[in-house]
Formats: C-alpha cells, sequence, structure tokens
C-alpha cells in the first residue's frame, strides 16, 4: 500500500477502504507521507466528501495512530466539546458540576484559534497552574478532583496533529470531514463514552449560518455514535459572548461569578445547565435532559461545583484557595477604556468576531504559533442584545497594557455594536438539538 494509491483513488471519486485511510492516518504520524501527499488527501477528501462509513473508518484511523486513555475510575467518564466561541468558558463551568454529580470528566482541550479564546490559555491565567501534565498524573488528577482541563499530549493523535498543520495551509479547513475526524480522533483517544457536543452558530461561530451549523452537528453525532458512542449535540446562539466578558483572566472572573453566585438566567447558567443535563441523560444518570439540567443547576446553587474547581485548580499547581480568593489571584491590566454608545436606542446586533479579534490585538490572542499571550488583557461589561442605551454608555470596557493599544481598540470597537430604535428580540440560546 502506498500514498499514491490511496490519492489516485480520491483525485477519481472514489472511495479509500477502511484499510487505506487506517494505512494513511498512521503514514501521517510516522512521516511517511510526505507535506505533499497529506496536502493533496485533505484537497481530495474537499473535492469528494466521505461516506459516513468513510468518516468513522477515518475517525477511528486517525484516534488509532497514537496512544489511547484507559480509565477504571467508580463512575461514567464523560465529555463536552466546543466548536469555538467569543467568551465560550462552558467547558469551565460544566466539567466540575457534572463532576459533583459523580460522573468523571477527563477533558483534553486546546488552546486559541484565530479569533476564539482557547480553554487551556483561560486556565493558565490563574497563577501557578499548568496545563501540561502525563498520563499518570492526569490520571491522579481525574480521579481525585472528577474533572480535569489539559493539553492533550504528543501521542494523543498524533496523525491529527499532522494533518492539521497541512489543512492550515492548504484552505482545506472548512472541510466538514475534516473537521469532524479532528475533533473525534482526539476526543475518543482521551477514552471517554457519552459526549455533548456544543456546535456554535453565528457572528463569533465558525459556522455562521444553520444549515452549516446542523450540517456539521448531524457529522460529529453520526460519527461519534458510529465510532464509539453515544454523543448528542446542541447548536448554541454564538451571536453575543457566553458572558460579558471576552480573555482569558476576564473569563475566568465570570467562571467564578457563575460558580459561587449562578444567576439562573444568565447565559453561562442555562448553558452549563443545558449541555449538562444531557451529558447527564446519556450517561444514564438522568431520566430526561431537563431533568438533568434541575441536577446541574442545583450543583451550582450548592457551591458543589465551586468546591470541584477549586480541587482541580490546587492539583493542578494553582492556589489552594482559589474558590475564596480568586478576585486577589488573578492578573490586571493596567488601563482600562469605555467603548461609548453613539446613539441611544435598544443593542440589537454584536459583531462577536470583532471582539475576538479585539482581544488578539491586544495580545491576549496569539497572532502566529508560539506567541506570548497577555492574560489580562480583554474586554469586560460587554453588553447584551437587547439591552437599551442612551449616547455614551459604555458598551464594553477595554482591559489593556498600555494606554495607546486600549484606545485604538474602543475607537475602533464602536462600529461592532448595532443600536436601533425599537424593540429587539433576544436570540434564542439553544437552537435546536441533534441526537
Amino acid at each position: 500500500m502506498d500514498a499514491r494509491r490511496i490519492l489516485t483513488t480520491l483525485r477519481t471519486g472514489r472511495e479509500p477502504s477502511r484499510g487505506e485511510l487506517r494505512w494513511f492516518a498512521k503514514a501521517l504520524a510516522s512521516g511517511e507521507v510526505d507535506d505533499a501527499q497529506a496536502g493533496a488527501f485533505a484537497m481530495g477528501v474537499c473535492r469528494s466528501p466521505l461516506s459516513d462509513e468513510a468518516r468513522v473508518s477515518l475517525t477511528m484511523a486517525m484516534r488509532d495512530s497514537g496512544n489511547s486513555l484507559k480509565w477504571d475510575l467508580p463512575g461514567p467518564v464523560v465529555d463536552k466539546h466546543s466548536t469555538g466561541g467569543v467568551g465560550d468558558c462552558i467547558s469551565l463551568t460544566l466539567g466540575p458540576a457534572i463532576a459533583s454529580l459523580g460522573a468523571y470528566v477527563p477533558m483534553l482541550s486546546g488552546r486559541g484559534l484565530g479569533h476564539t479564546g482557547g480553554t487551556l490559555d483561560k486556565l493558565e491565567a490563574i497563577p501557578g497552574l499548568s496545563t501540561e501534565m502525563d498520563e499518570q498524573t492526569f490520571q491522579r488528577v481525574v480521579a481525585d478532583a472528577g474533572c480535569a482541563l489539559v493539553a492533550a499530549g504528543s501521542g494523543i493523535a498524533p496523525a491529527d496533529r499532522r494533518l492539521y498543520a497541512i489543512r492550515d495551509v492548504t484552505s482545506t479547513v472548512e472541510s466538514i470531514d475534516l473537521i469532524t475526524a479532528s475533533i473525534l480522533s482526539k476526543k475518543l483517544a482521551g477514552g471517554v463514552g457519552p459526549l455533548v457536543l456544543d456546535v456554535k452558530v453565528g457572528s463569533g461561530a465558525f459556522m455562521t449560518s444553520m444549515p452549516e451549523a446542523e450540517a456539521l452537528a448531524k457529522s460529529l453525532v453520526n460519527t461519534a455514535n458510529g465510532a464509539a458512542g453515544p454523543a448528542a449535540a446542541l447548536i448554541t446562539d454564538m451571536n453575543q459572548p457566553c458572558v460579558p466578558s471576552v480573555g482569558n483572566a476576564l473569563e475566568i472572573m465570570e467562571v467564578m461569578k457563575a460558580l459561587v453566585d449562578p444567576k439562573e438566567d444568565s447565559i453561562v447558567s442555562v448553558l452549563t445547565a443545558e449541555l449538562g443535563g444531557e451529558l447527564l441523560r446519556l450517561a444514564g444518570m438522568a431520566e430526561s435532559s431537563s431533568e438533568g439540567a434541575v441536577q446541574v443547576m442545583d450543583a451550582l446553587r450548592s457551591g458543589a461545583a465551586a468546591e470541584r474547581f477549586g480541587r482541580m485548580v490546587a492539583a493542578k499547581g494553582g492556589p489552594s484557595d482559589f474558590v475564596e480568593r480568586w478576585r486577589d489571584r488573578l492578573p490586571a491590566a493596567p488601563v482600562t477604556r469605555g467603548v461609548p454608545a453613539s446613539q441611544s436606542g435598544t443593542v440589537a446586533a454584536i459583531d462577536s468576531y470583532a471582539l475576538g479579534m479585539a482581544v488578539v490585538h491586544l495580545r491576549g490572542g496569539r497572532r502566529r504559533l508560539g506567541e506570548t499571550i497577555d492574560p489580562s488583557v480583554g474586554l469586560s461589561g460587554v453588553v447584551s442584545i437587547g439591552t437599551s442605551v442612551e449616547v455614551g454608555d459604555p458598551l464594553a470596557i477595554v482591559h489593556g497594557a498600555t494606554r495607546t493599544e486600549a484606545e485604538t481598540v474602543a475607537a475602533e470597537l464602536s462600529a461592532s455594536f448595532t443600536v436601533n430604535s425599537g424593540d429587539v428580540s433576544r436570540p434564542p440560546l439553544v437552537h435546536g438539538t441533534v441526537a
């Protein structure tokens, strides 16, 4: 078997066999396939989308290109994945809440990508905390705290690590087949069972339209069920941030507010409960997703989720008193500037993509691989759609490292908020479920 034969199969519109996909994934990981052949493979899949069966085969082949974690724990091992958004810190509230209810959540998470923030970058805003750990330490932290969010090691789905970099420079990132295989190969290599997927749609998501989001959600769920299962996806709104802050330390502050003083009608609480409820249903810990959502809200209100979060932070090298003293522990930017409303009315739309890129421009996100980020910068007090404002009212507060940076971003962001006269309908938080 060789790469040229498989590429010929794709070029002529035929589908590679399970064995061919398995060989290609291992050759990606070993380096037997060169960059040109990897790029040709990605382009071939873009031009000739895979069947459900072949997508499952590719996902499992990429999963099996490296190590797979094994868990021996006295409860279900579950996971959640988001396709990425702005101000999306739901994993950091959901994981501890689910752990406090008796499940285990070993979450292999990522760093910021483009305009979206990364869960690992947010956690690393906590002084002393490390998201890099070996498998033995990972196993110990999950067993003790019930949850841990860490970086995937180099041995996890190495075929995906290689193909992902190739996709980025060959304009093949948008392929639903390749997105699906990339996400699920890593998740399944993490050894989890039930999986809930948060597929974002809107101005701050990679999928900006409902047809795109629905297609990705169906692909993810069908492939996960075919490869391991059970899985379900919620298509959730990303036309505004999930929390009123965007930026690493600022989002951790919002996480702590949600954990120690939850507001049942806030976006973060509602999405944590909805996604968590579905995950509990999949794990057999609730008869229905609505029953599970009640359990998750109870975990937030009781402080049980906050206790699990604190236990996880301490186990990963962070302060042992973080839950009690989080306001004193997080870095703060030296300069703040408001983004004033230019007219009175009601906030009708927010360009969430622009908000995410503003954080990148403040150096709170990466413009190139390996770049150091500033965890203190970002935006706070971001108004929500449907909020009434007067001229001069702040639409957001910019937190910057220098006065020039803060003022420049504040001036640019004023155009990211649409303010109209009259009533405005708030978008639904959950647009649909795929199971």
